[in-house]
């Protein structure tokens, strides 16, 4: 396990490296900060914020120059952030927990959504009214990722022995071929892939079940923060007048998104964009919200002693 960590993290250094060795920043635009986003996934509705922000030319405004890193399955965002590969990254609120008991000085400063998008996916055939039902069911095939905190919250709330659980392999495929088939999946992501293969899927947020950590978290490394307060708090100014712009017209930022991600065709992004919306915050989050999350990893045994709730966040 060390070892195929080792190499995953040498392999996203690399990508990484190859991507930033040559800052993309003309003459004229000296003036401005740059800094490197990583995201941890490639780019799609969830990051339009991010995106508009640059489609629009705001992150210019506040004198900001960013270039945003697409990730990918099994991007290390917080090691590579934590090692200071990256001056901002992108992961979850339960990475920044762990991260912090392990003792990586990383801070949560700006969170895209105030629910999260993450559920599980189910055919509509199956009729299933909520989780409590769906755990409850017999001869499903369940597809997770074995390891992840919130496998740990959903085993220790509804059990997990009535159903064949397989590990989550991406995509939709098995779930086309299985209609006893259920899998993780983001709202934005998973169920509009499947509709347009002709499938009728019922998507059940997790958050319905009270596991509602903060997701598209956007960290930096706390001495970072020491050291550059004003450009942080101008980092998330920008990123959130994004978002501003990308709810109240998605298509300049999908665009610039398409281009770079060719496997998701216009109309996935619109509807993504649109699904996602509900589920939206301004950013700002609570440290009551961090301290119950963190309760939850302990209660699932995910991490063995808490973090402080306020060192987890800085909210501007």
């Amino acid at each position: 396990m060390k070892t195929l960590f080792a190499l995953i993290f040498f392999l996203a250094a690399n990508v990484l490296q190859a991507q930033s060795s040559t800052p993309k920043i003309s003459v004229r635009d000296k003036s401005l900060t740059v800094v490197r986003l990583l995201l941890n996934w490639v780019p799609e509705p969830e990051f339009g914020g991010f995106y508009a922000a640059q489609a629009l030319g705001i992150y210019e405004k506040h004198g900001l120059k960013v270039e945003i890193i697409p990730g990918g399955a099994g991007t290390p965002t917080v090691q590579m952030l934590g090692a200071g590969k990256v001056e901002f990254a992108i992961t979850s609120g339960g990475e920044i927990v762990v991260a912090r008991v392990r003792g990586s000085d990383v801070v949560a400063v700006h969170s895209s959504f105030e629910i999260s998008p993450m559920g599980l996916m189910a055919h509509k055939s199956l009729k299933i009214k909520d989780l409590a039902d769906l755990f409850n069911r017999e001869g499903l095939t369940l597809a997770i990722q074995r390891g992840e905190a919130y496998v740990d919250f959903l085993e220790k709330k509804f059990g997990l022995s009535k159903m064949k659980v397989v590990p989550y392999s991406g995509g939709v495929a098995s779930f086309l071929r299985d209609s006893n088939f259920v899998q993780q999946g983001f709202i934005f992501s998973e169920p509009l892939t499947a509709k347009r293969e002709g499938a009728q899927p019922d998507f059940f947020l997790l958050a319905t079940a009270g596991y509602n950590p903060y997701a598209i978290v956007m960290s930096v490394r706390g001495d970072y923060l020491k050291k550059n307060e004003e450009l942080v708090k101008k980092m998330v100014m920008a990123v959130q007048e994004g978002w501003d712009a990308y709810v109240q017209d998605p298509q300049p930022a999908n665009k610039l998104m398409g281009e770079l991600n060719r496997a998701m065709d216009a109309q996935t992004f619109t509807e993504g964009s649109l699904v996602q919306k509900p589920l939206l915050g301004k950013g700002l989050m609570a440290e009551s919200r961090w301290a119950e999350h963190i309760q939850q990893l302990l209660d699932a045994k995910t991490i063995k002693k808490a973090p402080s709730p306020k060192d987890c966040f800085r909210s501007f």
